[in-house]
């Protein structure tokens, strides 16, 4: 390992000697610029030697560089980071949206893996796994002890494995022993249903690489089920999602436009990009209400921002999130990757949400439960600290908090929702004028 730091060090620090030296012999301000550079980093490398050598107990150089690096990625945004080879790994499993797994939705309940819902025709489901199920072992080694991410990096594994459940169900006196054999998980980001006459469809995110074909399986399933004329529109619910990647957020926005700009990107050195909507709305045009909140970030944010400023869609619900960067994943060798922060996006009005958030057409803060009044707080990029600035000068905004009732029936925004589109209630923001464009 010390070779493989020294040499990183030696690398860096020659190629700016290098640099320097072949600077013409006029002493100008870049040179000096470069040569102090070059002093910082030769102070880098004395203190690395001092750690090395005399702190109190013996030190991986690995770590310690790749701490440096964190340090200095951290310095920047929030969002940049240094990946290491396994973490990068991870990054792809969820990119592709693949996995050698079980198919199991899961969550920790006092130390032990509890069963959500297990995904239909996966080995989970047909070996008879249930929902509320809680885990207790994993090939005989107990679960108490272990992280969430640390059980379920245990239940993932390369395909035609087995593995043995042990689960103690609600019920059922004896554990019950489940085996069963990994194959090929895909993740799950589109989940739909029929509310009567409403297509719902939650968003959950847009890491996977098929979110935009789920997205068309759950609109192509809604027609199925209800007729086009009983079909009063949908509900497309970005709470809570986090974001992803930004070809899927413009693929899904895609899928509800018929033409105009989605979204732009200005960086430091690439200029401006913009990414245009494609003639075919895969909904027909029917009414749509997203619902948002201070969970709804990133890619999710992109999605809204266009279909509010395109007036396709009522925005409804509270204030998004306010992260209106785009991070570049850089692979590094066999170290791991880079994520940095290379470019803001903007909605087709031109607006920069960073750090202030959208704001929906129909403001709606769900109540919270006693229980958790003082305990959710409000969520927002501007709360984060180091976050990118506004860059027009505008207030900066914290969000709101991200809560979903478990019980629908609780769920303020989404039964706004289904009453504004069966017309049980009426505002003046929904429906938006088609004809509107972005100002």
């Amino acid at each position: 390992m010390r070779k493989i730091s020294l040499f990183f060090i030696g690398a860096i620090t020659g190629a700016l000697i290098a640099a320097v030296a072949a600077q013409p012999q006029v002493f100008t301000k870049a040179r000096a610029a470069s040569a102090d550079t070059y002093r910082q980093l030769n102070l880098f490398g004395d203190i690395f030697e001092h750690v090395r050598a005399q702190y109190v107990e013996k030190v991986d150089d690995a770590k310690l560089i790749e701490a440096a690096i964190n340090g200095m990625l951290s310095s920047l945004d929030p969002h940049s980071q240094f990946l290491d080879a396994k973490n990068f790994r991870d990054m792809q499993t969820q990119t592709r949206g693949e996995f050698g797994g079980l198919g199991i939705e899961v969550t920790m309940e006092d130390g032990l893996v509890k069963v959500m819902s297990p995904i239909d025709n996966t080995p989970a489901s047909r070996g008879g796994v249930q929902p509320n199920d809680l885990i207790t072992h994993l090939d005989g080694e107990p679960v108490k002890g272990l992280t969430l991410e640390q059980a379920v990096e245990k239940m993932r594994g390369p395909v035609n494995t087995p593995i043995t459940l042990r689960i103690q169900r609600k019920g059922v006196e004896k554990p019950v022993e489940i085996k069963l054999v990994r194959e090929i998980i895909s993740i799950r980001n589109v989940r739909a249903k029929i509310e009567d006459d409403v297509g719902y469809i939650r968003l959950v995110s847009f890491q996977g690489e098929r979110t935009i074909q789920q997205l068309v399986e759950a609109i192509k399933e809604i027609k199925e089920k209800i007729p086009n004329d009983k079909l009063k529109g949908y509900i497309l619910d970005l709470r809570n999602n986090g974001g992803g990647l930004l070809d899927q957020a413009i693929a899904v926005s895609d899928a509800f436009l018929e033409r105009g700009e989605i979204v732009s990107t200005r960086g430091r050195n690439d200029g401006s990009q913009r990414y245009n909507a494609k003639a075919g709305d895969l909904t027909n045009g029917k009414p749509l209400i997203v619902l948002i909140n201070g969970g709804s970030a990133s890619a999710s944010e992109i999605v809204a921002g266009a279909l509010q400023d395109h007036k396709r869609a009522t925005l409804l619900g509270s204030r998004s999130f306010g992260k209106g960067s785009v991070q570049t994943v850089m692979p590094i060798g066999n170290f791991g990757a880079l994520k940095l922060t290379t470019a803001r996006y903007y909605t087709p009005s031109g607006k920069s949400i960073q750090a202030k958030g959208i704001t929906p057409d129909i403001e709606l803060v769900q109540d919270l439960p006693d229980e958790l009044k003082g305990k959710v707080e409000p969520r927002g990029e501007a709360s984060l600290k180091g976050h990118l600035k506004t860059n027009d000068g505008a207030e900066e905004q914290t969000g709101s908090p991200a809560y979903i009732p478990p019980d629908p029936k609780n769920d303020k925004q989404l039964n706004l929702a289904l009453d504004l589109l069966r017309g049980i209630q009426k505002n003046a923001a929904f429906p938006p004028n088609p004809k509107a464009k972005p100002n």
